[in-house]
């Protein structure tokens, strides 16, 4: 195992140790930031949300920035503003919150659309523009962002449009009897963060990038892919089907995640591990369901290479 790789799977075991009980959700959140794509929380308030994008940013040694979002907020307090400097006599930008490596979005469904729009262009271009002029963010640039459940009072629903654009949601739930008692046994999460020291940096993480980017990917798994893609489309399942640019986004996760598993290329079990998360939030059931018995009839139905 290189000294890169090594470093990784040690901070997302750090984190473990503090989010328990949730493996599976705390590497899905590595492999999206692996994979370079941001990532969707969706969860009731009080299973650890927080606690996990907190603990991610303290080992991994990225600025870290939290936005909460409320119905009151401004595009303006995300981005930041054009201010004029009596002293200097010029217009001068001061940047937002936003500008930070890893940003927590936290219950961003509790803006308006027009505030929540304005994360679009942020997201996919890693720049924003303000008054006209263009701004880029920092590198790396990584959005966690979590929001409540739709029927909750005060939300406003994502758009299509913005949800795309997160690579990857996930879900935390309860925890199990086993991590509840040692949670409950443990004391404070919060002090377990401040033991929590940086391993990796942004040099470490963008050559972990380059890595997982450079995994092999063979024809049969890319026809196995597209058939997917093509199954999600023509099933009668989905109310619409998996885009290409959906079908990138699988490829991008599941080769992260096959790097964090320590292997050289991807198979078939890499893209079945991240389907759900990448997939789950692009696709609407055909009856208006909840989309994952479908998910699970469409990976059940195309055969394995």
């Amino acid at each position: 195992m290189s000294a890169s790789r090594k470093a990784f799977v040690e901070a997302m075991q750090a984190v473990d140790g503090v989010v328990l009980g949730k493996k599976m959700q705390v590497r899905l959140a590595f492999t999206a930031l692996l994979a370079g794509g941001h990532l969707l929380i969706e969860d009731f308030p009080g299973v650890g949300k927080t606690i996990l994008v907190q603990a991610l940013a303290k080992v991994c040694g990225l600025t870290f920035q939290r936005l909460q979002f409320t119905s009151d907020l401004l595009p303006a307090d995300i981005l930041g503003a054009v201010v004029f400097e009596r002293q200097k006599e010029l217009f001068t930008f001061r940047p937002g919150p936003l500008f930070a490596q890893l940003v927590l979005a936290d219950e961003v469904n509790r803006a308006t659309p027009r505030t929540q729009s304005a994360l679009l262009e942020a997201l996919e271009e890693h720049r924003v523009t303000v008054d006209g002029r263009t701004y880029d963010l920092p590198e790396p640039f990584f959005v966690i962002a979590t929001q409540n459940p739709a029927y909750q009072i005060g939300t406003y629903p994502l758009p299509e449009s913005q949800l795309d654009r997160f690579l990857m949601r996930i879900e935390l739930g309860y925890p199990n009897q086993k991590a509840e008692r040692e949670l409950l046994a443990g004391g404070d999460r919060r002090q377990l963060l401040k033991d929590l020291v940086p391993r990796l940096g942004s040099a470490v993480l963008s050559q972990c990038r380059r890595q997982a980017a450079g995994l092999h990917v063979a024809d049969p798994l890319l026809d196995y892919l597209q058939e997917l893609l093509k199954s999600s489309r023509e099933s009668g399942f989905f109310q619409r089907g998996l885009s290409p640019r959906a079908g990138l986004a699988l490829l991008a996760a599941a080769r992260a995640w096959a790097w964090l598993g320590g292997v050289d290329f991807v198979r078939p079990e890499d893209l079945q591990a991240v389907f759900f998360a990448v997939a789950g939030h692009r696709l609407e059931a055909a009856d208006g369901s909840a989309s994952g018995p479908q998910l699970k009839q469409l990976l059940a139905s195309v055969p394995l290479p």
